[in-house]
């Protein structure tokens, strides 16, 4: 076959990639190749399919971009911006916050290299995490590296800092609250901390919806809300009042393929700088103690 279509099915790809179709289907299954099923049967975009060739090769060849999404925190977006700034015009480092699902689901789909994950308490996360991680296709090709624990609870007005011993109080419609998106690791930690108290969340006054840590933040700052769930780093940000409520764990889910590249080398590398500890101190909820550790990877 001397052309291919845009979309291919197995036995196209197969000719394509010279390989067994059996194999195609097995690669497919483990979600190694770019895939996606249609009415039971597995369709292969050609474009993915020549992009997984190029970085298949020599661990990747796309040295000059590292695009991460998932969860929102301050810090990883400190040196992300620290990167983006030492780096120039020579590459493009890109963080964008889209919640732990959301960014999980884009991993799976080859559009970002890096996913960052929060899914629990630091005691839960060696379960948690690797659960999540596997109802992806693709997580064969994944290793979970810890970034740091931080602190999550509750952020308020400081004028309301006062009020934050009865759970129970925030029930009532004078308090206005902000919200986070379905998918999000701190809309899945509030439920639970809701739940631990008898609360749902239709039982809250929810004023707003936002897409993460720092909207949040400047809802309430702006005084268009007046409590949230998020991290102590994003109320301390805003000069917020903060009451914690977990020690989370804050996690990268990394394709192993891409994991020697430079330029993830450098953010991991970026987690023990001395001046990243620093800002970490002063954001205050941090601990990198076992930064770079990985915590699972497919067997």
């Amino acid at each position: 076959m001397s052309e291919f279509p845009e979309f291919m099915n197995a036995r196209q790809v197969a000719e394509y990639l010279d390989l067994n179709e059996k194999k195609v289907y097995s690669l497919a299954n483990d979600g190694v190749l770019p895939a996606t099923k249609v009415t039971g049967k597995w369709l292969f975009p050609k474009s993915l399919l020549d992009r997984w060739l190029l970085e298949s090769s020599h661990n990747g060849v796309f040295s000059d971009r590292l695009l991460i999404a998932g969860s929102d925190d301050p810090l990883l977006q400190h040196i992300v911006s620290k990167m983006a700034n030492a780096l120039g015009s020579t590459a493009l480092v890109g963080y964008t916050a889209t919640g732990t699902k959301q960014g999980l689901s884009m991993l799976e789909k080859g559009h970002v290299d890096i996913c960052a994950i929060h899914w629990g308490n630091a005691e839960e996360a060696k379960l948690r995490h690797p659960a999540l991680i596997q109802q992806y296709a693709g997580h064969k090709n994944w290793v979970l590296l810890h970034a740091f624990e931080r602190q999550q609870g509750l952020i308020v007005r400081p004028e309301l800092a006062e009020q934050l011993n009865d759970p129970h109080h925030f029930t009532g419609k004078e308090w206005r609250w902000a919200g986070r998106q379905g998918g999000a690791g701190s809309a899945r930690a509030m439920e639970e901390w809701l739940f631990r108290n008898g609360i749902t969340t239709n039982m809250l006054n929810t004023v707003t919806v936002c897409l993460n840590e720092r909207e949040l933040g400047s809802a309430i700052a702006r005084g268009a809300a007046d409590i949230g769930f998020g991290s102590q780093s994003a109320a301390g940000e805003f000069g917020l009042a903060f009451h914690p409520i977990a020690n989370e764990a804050f996690e990268l889910v990394i394709p192993k393929n891409i994991y020697f590249r430079s330029l993830v080398q450098q953010l991991m590398q970026h987690l023990d700088d001395e001046e990243i500890v620093k800002q970490s101190e002063q954001f205050g909820g941090y601990n990198l103690q076992h930064a770079g550790k990985q915590m699972w990877a497919a067997g």
